[in-house]
């Protein structure tokens, strides 16, 4: 009994609380022990050790996850406060070379980088007003604007190609919409219609069907020719009777659109047997129409003295007599019948009834907008197509 507790005690004295059977079989001192129990008291030491082992490693495990969790924790905190300063963006002052302030600032990721310059304030401030111009262009320029209808007749004469294109280079000039119904008799010339696609402009190539030998004013045709198609196709706009061999300024076609009704000016005529220029038009007070200005003492006895190239009117007047409230709904036409220089105030009398319907332009009419020429040379015939049928004989040979 003696031997046994020798055995037993050294080894397994400390792990006595491991075990429940062990402790009972080494606390019971009368009670002797079997062959067959050293076995798995052998067997429990061996499990004994087992158990240990793992217990150790998992207690060396835990220390070692521990720390790993404590440096993970520590890097992200140290990485989330340099997050907080970014380097990159450090904006240095150079006035004070020894004294360097360093300012930090937290830009948007979309902002894009912002690069610093010495500005001029003069030349910031007219970079400003001019961008400001620009937006109040791009907002405010799209208020529309009425249509011009520019009737021109025109015929075969030696300065039809110089007086068309000096026309058209003048409505390209003028701020769109702008229609220009250009009338030929008999048939549409290809020169013609070879000018008026050049030049750009929005234009109508019309053709009087009436016999030029028949009729005794030319143009009173050609334009009642226009007149017809603007009212068969309910244009809407301001008409104007521009003769290409007129002078026009851009100030007249900037103020036919301020026209409600019909509007009227002063025109400046020169003849070719005159040194002096004749003027011809009203008499304004702002723009109330107070009198006439004549000098052709033949003329006088008209209604109202008005050139052609001197008043527009507006287009509805031919086609919707109700918002006019004109007493008939007659076409209004030219009369060829009347005598030479009363075509304008016959047919001005069938679009208003007196000076109270019409509007001075300018302001005062205290300005000369266009003129009206005679330079035509009526006997000269250009060549057909503009081009030579022969070769000219050279005045100079060359030796």
């Amino acid at each position: 009994m003696a031997s046994f507790r020798r055995t037993l005690s050294p080894a397994y004295h400390d792990r006595q609380h491991l075990n429940g059977a062990a402790l009972s079989a080494s606390s019971s001192p009368s009670h002797k022990a079997p062959s067959s129990n050293t076995k798995y008291s052998a067997l429990a030491a061996a499990f004994r050790r087992v158990v240990g082992d793992i217990l150790m490693r998992r207690n060396s495990r835990k220390g070692q996850w521990r720390r790993a969790v404590y440096r993970c924790v520590l890097c992200f905190f140290v990485g989330f406060l340099l997050g907080m300063f970014p380097f990159g963006h450090v904006v240095v002052e150079e006035e004070d070379e020894n004294n360097v302030p360093v300012s930090f600032e937290i830009k948007p990721p979309n902002s894009g980088e912002m690069k610093r310059f010495v500005i001029d304030p003069v030349v910031s401030l007219s970079a400003e007003k001019q961008s400001q111009s620009l937006v109040a262009v791009e907002r405010f320029d799209f208020v529309p604007r009425k249509l011009l209808i520019v009737v021109t007749p025109t015929y075969n004469r030696g300065f039809q190609s110089y007086f068309l294109n000096r026309l058209g280079q003048v409505l390209r000039l003028v701020p769109p919409p702008v229609l220009w119904v250009v009338v030929e008799m008999k048939a549409a010339s290809l020169e013609t219609a070879e000018v008026l696609r050049k030049t750009g402009v929005m234009y109508r190539h019309l053709v009087c069907p009436e016999n030029s030998t028949d009729v005794k004013d030319r143009g009173v045709h050609q334009r009642n020719t226009a007149l017809e198609h603007i009212e068969r196709h309910r244009l809407d706009g301001i008409v104007y009777f521009a003769d290409d061999d007129n002078v026009y300024s851009l100030d007249l076609f900037e103020s036919l659109r301020d026209i409600s009704r019909f509007g009227t000016w002063p025109v400046a005529m020169l003849a070719p047997s005159k040194n002096k220029a004749v003027l011809e038009g009203p008499v304004c007070n702002a723009s109330q129409v107070i009198g006439w200005h004549t000098n052709e003492k033949s003329k006088r006895l008209r209604r109202f003295h008005v050139d052609m190239s001197g008043f527009a009117f507006n287009s509805t007047i031919l086609w919707d007599p109700k918002r006019w409230q004109r007493p008939t709904s007659n076409p209004i036409r030219q009369l060829d019948t009347v005598k030479e220089g009363f075509q304008e105030t016959s047919f001005i009398e069938q679009l208003v009834e007196d000076e109270s319907q019409m509007e001075a332009s300018p302001h005062g009419c205290l300005k000369i907008m266009n003129w009206h020429l005679h330079l035509g040379a009526r006997d000269i015939d250009y060549p057909k197509g503009w081009m030579l049928q022969k070769n000219l004989d050279a005045v100079i040979p060359i030796k």
